[in-house]
């Protein structure tokens, strides 16, 4: 029997990006176990500061399945040790229980020696556009050269980055698979009571109709553009709407609130922290339309989520999103203000446009699916022992 262990470290209390996926794929490898005959493995590192603390228990999110493998080192020191051969890697390694297979879901896997070992790239920002990462994300360049040295296959997720992947690091496209990501929602996700349940208890507007983005508040985002189409179709057509924007505030985020400030219609512009999976399934479901013009995307999973809940989307051209996006939304060049507010105008001033870019959307999102994630994911793990 097959036996794959894959690295949860990267799930925090509040998943995003990295997170989300993690958190998706193991819950659908873990489902797929009895049908596919084999053995799903869980591993887990502590952080520094909850090693320094004695806190060694796993996250909430994993603590309900069997087969668990606690690493004793933190992250850090363990990725010092795996820079250089040693004699203490043996010892580690068995802290994996000796799979057939390691997974490393965050750009780096641990060089085991008695297993074959599969790594996750998601994206190339850190080399593409490294103004758009913090000091950290681009030290991700230097991680991945010295993991590349024993990796045994790539994961990742679009056929945009899998052709980043090619060009950049100069790798074999047979060493490559694409495992497409997938919406944390389903079309109906919602009830009509839980959606009035979840408007009350939020206590917000929403007989103001507005625009929506939702992802970390960052400059990769391209939010002060989307805020400077919003100022333009304010003061040029005077429309209703308000501009929504949800999620954490990431790296170099201070320059984007100073943005909202200057806009005359800066009390019409919201920002809203982390919510909860169904407060944000709320915001997308009750959206005019969905806005994503970042500048650059492994996957871009907020346009597949407005998608899933019935939202018309506005979003870039580049990258991995006219993949994901198909032909069911509006493609726009991010760097192009007027661009962004004439599509913003289409879809909100024509009901009979958002109708259609909500049907495709929803024909779009049912190629998508967290089984379907998992199935190429198993896949991937055999093609390396056929």
């Amino acid at each position: 029997m097959l036996k794959v262990v894959v690295d949860a470290t990267p799930l925090l209390p509040k998943p995003s990006g990295v997170g989300f996926y993690v958190t998706n794929l193991i819950r659908a490898l873990h489902a797929l176990q009895d049908q596919e005959n084999f053995q799903l493995g869980i591993a887990y590192q502590p952080s520094l500061k909850n090693w320094l603390r004695g806190n060694l228990e796993f996250p909430d999110s994993i603590q309900q399945y069997s087969n668990l493998h606690l690493l004793p080192l933190p992250v850090r020191i363990l990725n010092l040790l795996a820079t250089v051969p040693n004699p203490l890697l043996s010892h580690f390694e068995q802290s994996f229980g000796l799979p057939d297979i390691v997974h490393g879901t965050n750009y780096a896997v641990y060089p085991c020696q008695k297993s074959l070992r599969v790594m996750n790239i998601y994206d190339l920002t850190f080399i593409k556009y490294p103004n758009y990462v913090n000091a950290v994300v681009r030290s991700y360049a230097s991680r991945i050269q010295q993991c590349l040295k024993w990796t045994d296959l790539i994961l990742t997720i679009s056929e945009s980055s899998k052709q980043d992947i090619i060009e950049c690091l100069n790798i074999s496209p047979n060493r490559i698979q694409v495992t497409p990501l997938a919406s944390r929602y389903h079309t109906n996700y919602l009830s009509k009571e839980l959606a009035n349940k979840l408007a009350n208890s939020i206590g917000y507007d929403f007989s103001k109709p507005y625009i929506l983005f939702v992802s970390t508040i960052e400059p990769r985002k391209n939010i002060n553009v989307l805020i400077g189409a919003f100022n333009l179709l304010k003061q040029k057509y005077k429309i209703d709407h308000h501009l929504i924007l949800i999620g954490q505030k990431g790296w170099h985020y201070k320059p984007i609130f100073a943005e909202i400030e200057r806009s005359p219609w800066s009390h019409c512009i919201h920002h809203l922290n982390y919510l909860s999976d169904e407060l944000v399934a709320l915001f997308y479901s009750k959206a005019d339309v969905f806005v994503y013009p970042s500048h650059y995307e492994g996957f871009g999973l907020p346009v597949l989520e407005a998608m899933t809940l019935e939202v018309a989307v506005v979003t870039s051209n580049t990258s991995s999103l006219p993949e994901v996006a198909g032909d069911a939304a509006l493609l726009v060049d991010p760097n192009d203000i007027t661009g962004i507010a004439d599509a913003i105008l289409r879809v909100v001033g024509d009901r009979t446009l958002r109708e259609e870019l909500i049907r495709k959307g929803r024909a779009q999102a049912k190629r998508y699916s967290w089984e379907r994630t998992a199935q190429e994911t198993l896949k991937a793990y055999r093609s390396l022992l056929a």
